[in-house]
């Protein structure tokens, strides 16, 4: 409930005025004189003379009804409409063998799948898929408004299990091809590797052609310290050792692919930076939110308007009734 002209409110202030006047009035007005009325005042009183006071009642209940109903209460039935435009998103994730430096905490797959939950996470209203690579592209997952789905399926991606090798233009293309029939009006494609492309018919150039020709932009992420990384191998006889290897992420390529799609390419060299990488995307590609109000209000006046004139009728018939005072 709330007052469309509140400021009739201030009014309120008349009806303790109006009691006191009417209770002074009252007492100047003059009655029937008796030479002794000792008798009178030892009578019990009847309910009649003790509702002596309820006209003065109902007249300031009649006034506080009358000013509510002037204030035009109101309910107000409030609607919001939210409209959500969003992105279509396909996660490109490299899964070729060394991916396993650790050049990251714990390594760059663990710490590229890490910040890519929390990117998911962090979506709205988008639709969002993944491929995963190496010598050769899988569709993880389709483009889908389920994240907790796609989060079991990130989480299932495992280093090793694809034939090593780095496809980069055959995992651009599939994703390209999960959203070149989609109705978004952003699509978007986030590609993550650490190499160079080795593998796969299809060159990143041409995949990135295709790419901006179906209006996808590519944000291009190279994951890697600057010159060596630490990385574990299995020697056949000395066991699991720790040796320094030279990173080779192809930048040139990537920087190209980001630039004919209208996307960007990013460097990351440790988690933090990755992470910031993914935020700077987020905030690239919003999802753009509209909300939308309607209020429809409905008079309540009236609920207080007529049992205003019904004290003050009931006031009335008492006084010339009744509770009559005399003379």
């Amino acid at each position: 409930m709330a007052f469309a002209e509140p400021g009739w409110l201030w009014l309120m202030i008349l009806v303790p005025v109006v009691g006191v006047w009417t209770w002074r009035r009252a007492r100047r007005e003059g009655g029937l004189r008796f030479s002794n009325v000792a008798s009178a005042q030892a009578a019990p009183k009847t309910l009649w003379a003790r509702m002596g006071l309820l006209p003065p009642l109902l007249r300031m209940g009649a006034l506080a009804l009358g000013i509510l109903a002037l204030a035009r209460p109101q309910e107000r039935n409030v609607t919001r409409e939210r409209f959500a435009e969003g992105v279509d998103i396909m996660m490109v994730l490299d899964t070729s063998t060394s991916m396993r430096a650790q050049d990251f905490h714990p390594n760059r797959f663990e710490a590229a799948r890490q910040v890519g939950e929390e990117f998911i996470r962090g979506r709205v209203s988008d639709r969002v898929g993944l491929v995963v690579f190496a010598a050769k592209a899988y569709t993880q997952a389709p483009l889908t408004l389920d994240y907790d789905f796609l989060l079991s399926m990130l989480r299932e991606v495992e280093v090793g299990v694809i034939e090593d090798g780095t496809a980069i233009g055959t995992a651009l293309a599939m994703a390209v091809n999960r959203l070149k029939d989609t109705e978004a009006k952003s699509k978007v494609v986030i590609l993550l590797t650490d190499g160079q492309n080795n593998r796969g018919e299809l060159s990143p150039e041409t995949a990135a052609e295709v790419a901006a020709t179906m209006g996808v932009r590519v944000y291009a992420i190279g994951v890697g310290a600057e010159g060596e990384a630490p990385f574990v191998v299995d020697h056949p006889f000395a066991g699991r050792q720790r040796r320094m290897v030279p990173v080779e992420i192809d930048e040139q390529m990537l920087q190209a692919i980001a630039d004919k799609t209208g996307g960007k390419y990013f460097r990351a060299t440790n988690n933090e930076a990755l992470r910031e990488i993914y935020r700077e995307i987020g905030e690239l590609e919003k999802t753009k939110i509209e909300e939308r109000t309607y209020t429809d209000y409905d008079e309540r006046y009236a609920s207080f308007l007529w049992p205003a004139f019904g004290l003050l009728l009931l006031e009335l018939l008492l006084t010339n009734t009744r509770l009559r005072r005399l003379p």
